[in-house]
């Protein structure tokens, strides 16, 4: 087998796969979901204008409302509802605001995180009031038969209508009441941490009745998803945003327009999650471990919610109930997403090849915890990755190198055969026996080398760490294409000198293709993140250096053995 050959045919099978990504990403066919039937009847809301999660467990689809928090914008009319004061939060990570109406996080701002980096003072914004971009979380209790409950809609008191993180405090508190004529409480607790982007929700309710409170939290996700448009230019387009659900074994998508033909999805987990993620962030809600929910996504007028609800409690007369659940509003931060539940990283979306990018990307963070830019952590990394396939290499260059030596002799081969095809082929097989050349030596190290090219591809396109990380001088974001297109070049000169340093194809058609494949990696690289252009590069060079110094080694051999 060719060597040459292989490679090229490599990379169309690269190109190849990643246009099936994206056609994956717009046109497969989610999975059936799993629909848990019990026998129950479903609890009517007390306002039909409101719709809530059904409390007890059935097969009923849950259907999405478009109701707003009071005060909020419609894109049909506007509100009904007066507009609700809004409680206004700022930690060192995020701001915030909470809208009394339910306690619903109705916007929220990342103070670390702007758009781009010429606009720095335009934030990356999860959660939004405005209709086109709307993002809320929604949280409340929900009763049966009729009782006191404290949903979305209620109208919740605060004691400040701001709170601020205050230096050398790491812990703030946003608490919210509410109560009820018939003696039943509620208090709302929002917890924020320095540095996190993890939030506590706790719903305490206190039965102040002389009858048993049955019900139970729900907290649920809406958000208006944007369509990307697709381009080579624009990274989001190849990363899906939508909402997500973790059933305890394994994370599904889904898509808004499959969503819309197949209708609403329900399904029974423990240990499971929901989210709604966007390229490098994701709005999550995280129940407690080891407790069985209920889990469902609908969408309708272009909004998706995606509800969890749990199985319900008796309070009774006197006794007060806990509701827990951690929020997640932020950027994917592996560590960060770990330390709230291990199969929160899930929503980094490698794809198949997670069994690589996975340990690549932890390597990446060790070795850039030392040298402190990501840029050189690519570098250090592929250089450790090229020794630990040195051996393997080193036989594929020797191989290479012999097959370079013997040019002159397959040429005459060529001269004397050239009419004669399966006679050539006989004389090729009977030289590279007999001086112990295998040509097909050169194709394991590039099948091995392809999975961590994409691997590296996905760690840089879907690491929010590599998002804006600058390497050096012109290199200011490594997960966007070079601006100067100076790595691309780069790397195509380098593959032009790399050829040199290789055998030559036999075949005039091959040559010729050989010939074009520097300026067609350089114009398919120029579009890629620098990152990976930057692997790519260090690569090669590498390559070049240790075939340049088998080759030496190879023809002194040579000289040897003809004297």
């Amino acid at each position: 087998m060719d060597n040459q050959r292989l490679m090229t045919w490599g990379i169309f099978v690269i190109l190849a796969w990643m246009t099936y990504q994206a056609w994956m990403m717009d046109y497969a066919k989610p999975p059936a979901p799993a629909v848990v039937a019990t026998p129950a009847a479903e609890l009517a809301p007390q306002d039909d204008s409101i719709d809530l999660p059904p409390l007890a467990d059935d097969a009923i689809a849950i259907e999405n409302s478009e109701e707003t928090v009071p005060g909020l914008a419609s894109e049909d009319a506007t509100p009904t509802v007066a507009a609700a004061p809004v409680i206004n939060v700022r930690t060192d990570v995020f701001s915030l605001q909470i809208s009394t109406a339910g306690g619903t996080l109705q916007q929220a701002s990342l103070l670390k995180y702007p758009v781009a980096k010429d606009r720095p003072d335009e934030l990356m914004e999860l959660l939004s009031p405005r209709q086109e971009t709307l993002g809320l979380i929604q949280s409340g209790l929900r009763a049966a038969d009729g009782a006191a409950e404290a949903n979305h809609l209620t109208m919740f008191s605060a004691a400040a209508n701001d709170y601020t993180l205050r230096d050398g405090v790491d812990e703030l508190v946003v608490p919210l009441s509410w109560a009820d004529e018939s003696g039943v409480r509620v208090l709302k607790t929002f917890t924020f941490k320095r540095g996190s982007y993890e939030i506590g929700l706790t719903q305490k309710i206190t039965n102040g009745s002389s009858i048993d409170w049955r019900g139970t939290a729900y907290t649920r996700v809406q958000r208006r998803n944007k369509k990307n448009e697709r381009s080579m230019f624009n990274v989001d387009t190849y990363s899906f945003d939508g909402p997500v659900i973790y059933n305890g074994e394994k994370a599904e998508k889904y898509k808004h327009d499959k969503l819309i033909e197949s209708g609403p999805v329900t399904i029974t987990a423990t240990n499971g999650w929901m989210a709604d993620i966007q390229h490098h962030f994701l709005s999550a809600v995280v129940p407690p471990q080891a407790t069985r929910q209920r889990l469902s996504i609908a969408v309708k007028g272009g909004v998706s919610t995606a509800t969890i609800i749990g199985d319900a409690e008796i309070v009774a007369p006197g006794d007060r109930k806990t509701f827990s659940e951690q929020l997640f509003v932020g950027p994917k931060l592996q560590k960060q997403l770990e330390k709230i539940t291990p199969s929160l990283k899930l929503t980094v979306d490698y794809g198949w090849l997670t069994i690589i990018s996975q340990p690549l990307f932890w390597l990446l963070s060790k070795v850039h915890n030392l040298v402190g830019n990501w840029g050189l952590a690519i570098i250090f990394v592929t250089i450790m990755i090229k020794m630990a396939f040195y051996k393997l290499t080193q036989a594929s260059g020797r191989s290479m190198a012999k097959m370079r030596n013997l040019q002159p002799r397959m040429k005459a081969l060529q001269d004397r055969y050239k009419d004669d095809r399966p006679a050539l082929s006989q004389a090729m097989m009977e030289l590279y026996k007999r001086e112990k050349v295998n040509p097909a030596a050169g194709c394991l190290p590039i099948l091995i080398q392809m999975p961590f090219f994409l691997a590296f591809y996905w760690v840089l396109l879907e690491s929010v760490e590599m998002r804006q990380a600058p390497f050096a001088l012109w290199i200011t974001d490594l997960s966007v294409r070079d601006p100067f297109f100076v790595l691309p070049i780069i790397m195509g000169a380098a593959m032009l000198f790399q050829q040199k340093l290789n055998p030559a194809p036999t075949d005039p058609v091959q040559a010729k293709v050989m010939s074009i494949m520097p300026i067609m990696f350089t114009g398919m690289f120029a579009f890629f993140p620098a990152g990976l252009v930057l692997y790519w590069v260090t690569n090669t060079l590498l390559s070049i250096a240790q075939q340049w110094r088998i080759n030496q080694v190879v023809e002194l051999e040579a000289k040897k053995n003809k004297a």
